[in-house]
């Protein structure tokens, strides 16, 4: 009764770590089929997933089901469950993420405010002959000058199409130590980039090899329960915060004495030296990669043992080994049957590929909730990249600043988010608790002993609502400062409320996402990543043509009407998101 009880209390978590293949389906029937239930928060397999007539993708099959039956049962309490390991182990693991995160920001935004004058310095000197006119600056600099800055969130958006799904099929020390050595190399070639397009490409290609963004999350969830999950997930935003908040002043103060190129080359240092830290001290957090690879082994073992108790026997002539997929028995010498099994199994490994590229915009496309939230995240977000690039410009134009100075003004935003980050890690969780206890006494009248409180993702939500209806004034007291010269504590104040107000709506909506979409919370995380780094790519490209238009003022106006639109989203999430979750399959409880 004791064992009930404990596994219907770590059912009713809603699920946070970034699982949906099949076996993590497969995971959860088994845990179903032995603890008697379902987990009443989590959104059920899409039908399709456990579709009996589908012989490549049967993960309901009960001869598959029984090689991993035992382990699936009791890995709660094993010792390698990433949630059991001790406590300093997995806080250690948390830092080692927030410090690859800041490198990855470092590298990120340390070439921001330098983006005009790298453009200039890689671009040919204009013609020199006196019998022409002297040529005026190309207007394609200013935004060859953008998208060198907003060119890493392309890369980023189609990244996690690949990185997610392969995490998941091979498990995350592989793919993240993989995409770490990508990204080195990626820098490598920005440091030795001599032209314009070969830079914004290299930059893109660095965006392309970043696994942080969704690994980091996929990790907490994999060693964290629910409740404690909002801390950790606050904390692994600090380290870039600070990437971001030191990276542009030391990267002006640098290329002011030995060049642009030199910033760089640090940066493959510091990458270098996390990469090793990684290869040295991770281990691997996804479950159903451990136990797998614990089968493997064992499965190695007896097979070993069986051959050479047939050797003995039969005198060598044949072996017999059990294929645990199947709970056959196969001949060793039948070389043709190995073969088609091994074709057999590539072909399911890259369906699987293929299925968990696919997955995300199935799910995004197929949840109306979804699409709203991704919007609302992605249109916040891209106010980072609005601010970056324009933010230079104002500096030199309106305050006369340039240097190391115009770099440490960049530390506003960050200020602003790092207020902001340990806001949500004061309060998520809190707030959260807070709510499902409230709700709980209003509507389970009943002993704690014989019932659970309901857990609900919309609980994660008030801080995302006062951020989304706070954001419209901050960015639009943004434009109006740097449209009349205010003093400059002010245009630092405007960055800052903005750097607080995008924190503020992105934390909590991302930990909404993963605990309403639940078996498919990779895939919902990935596809609102992608529209997210969309957004930031392409938005920021209207800036200047706004500015040039209606200048710094009315310009960013355009910009608050358009978060006042969309603020509402995140009043009727809280409100309706439960009834609004049930008419998508990827979401729907049971």
């Amino acid at each position: 009764m004791t064992r009930q009880r404990t596994s219907t209390l770590d059912s009713a978590r809603p699920l946070l770590s970034h699982h949906d293949t099949d076996d993590d389906l497969l995971w959860q029937q088994q845990r179903s089929r032995h603890y008697g239930g379902t987990d009443a928060t989590v959104a059920r397999a899409p039908p399709h997933v456990n579709d009996d007539d589908d012989d490549d993708n049967n993960v309901g099959d009960d001869d598959h089901d029984d090689g991993l039956e035992d382990y699936i049962m009791h890995f709660d309490d094993d010792p390698d469950n990433p949630q059991n390991w001790p406590a300093s182990f997995k806080w250690s693991v948390v830092a080692l993420l927030a410090m690859t995160a800041f490198s990855v920001t470092f590298n990120c935004i340390s070439l921001v405010p330098l983006a005009p004058s790298i453009v200039r310095s890689l671009t040919p000197p204009p013609s020199s002959d006196t019998s022409t006119p002297t040529p005026t600056p190309s207007p394609s600099l200013k935004s060859a000058s953008v998208l060198l800055v907003t060119i890493w969130e392309l890369g980023e958006a189609a990244g996690p199409l690949l990185i997610a799904p392969l995490s998941e099929l091979f498990g995350r020390y592989p793919t993240l130590n993989i995409s770490n050595l990508l990204l080195i190399c990626f820098t490598i070639l920005t440091a030795t980039a001599t032209s314009v397009p070969t830079l914004i490409l290299s930059r893109c290609l660095t965006g392309l090899a970043v696994a942080s963004n969704v690994l980091n999350p996929a990790i907490v969830g994999d060693m964290f329960p629910s409740d404690q999950r909002g801390s950790a997930m606050s904390l692994i935003f600090i380290a870039p915060l600070i990437g971001g908040a030191v990276g542009p002043a030391i990267s002006t103060a640098v290329a002011e004495s030995v060049g642009w190129r030199k910033v760089v080359w640090g940066v493959v240092g510091l990458s270098t030296f996390c990469e090793v830290l990684f290869l040295c001290l991770f281990k691997e957090t996804y479950k159903v990669a451990i136990v797998k690879r614990r089968v493997m082994r064992e499965k190695h073992s007896s097979r070993l043992a069986s051959a050479h108790d047939a050797h003995g026997h039969l005198g060598g002539r044949t072996t017999t080994a059990y294929t645990w997929e199947h709970g056959t028995s196969t001949s060793a010498g039948s070389g043709i049957g190995g073969k088609s099994k091994s074709k057999t199994s590539k072909r399911e490994a890259w369906k699987k590929l293929r299925d968990s590229v696919l997955r995300p915009f199935l799910v995004v496309f197929g949840s109306g909730l979804l699409m709203a939230l991704s919007l609302l995240g992605s249109v916040t977000f891209s106010y980072f990249y609005v601010v970056s690039v324009t933010l230079p410009e104002i500096l030199e134009d309106k305050y006369g600043l340039s240097g190391a100075v115009k770099g440490l003004c960049f530390m506003g935003f960050t200020v602003g988010s790092f207020v902001a980050v340990l806001t949500c890690n004061a309060f998520l969780d809190r707030i959260y608790i807070a709510l499902r206890d409230r709700d709980a006494a209003l509507t389970q009248p009943c002993s704690p002993d014989d019932c659970l409180p309901k857990e609900k993702p919309e609980y994660r939500l008030p801080l995302t609502i006062l951020g989304a209806f706070s954001m419209p004034f901050a960015i639009t007291f943004y434009g109006w400062v740097a449209q009349l010269s205010l003093p400059l504590p002010l245009l630092l104040i405007a960055c800052g409320l903005i750097g607080a107000n995008t924190m503020m709506t992105l934390i909590p909506l991302m930990a909404y996402v993963v605990d309403a979409f639940g078996l498919v919370s990779a895939s919902a995380m990935t596809g609102v990543i992608v529209s997210r780094c969309l957004m930031g790519t392409f938005l920021p490209l209207a800036a200047a043509p706004l500015v040039d238009s209606f200048g710094y003022g009315c310009g960013f106006m355009v910009f608050g009407a358009m978060s006042l639109a969309l603020a509402p989203i995140s009043v009727v999430v809280f409100r309706y998101g439960e009834r609004w979750r049930q008419f998508c399959k990827y979401s729907r409880v049971e």
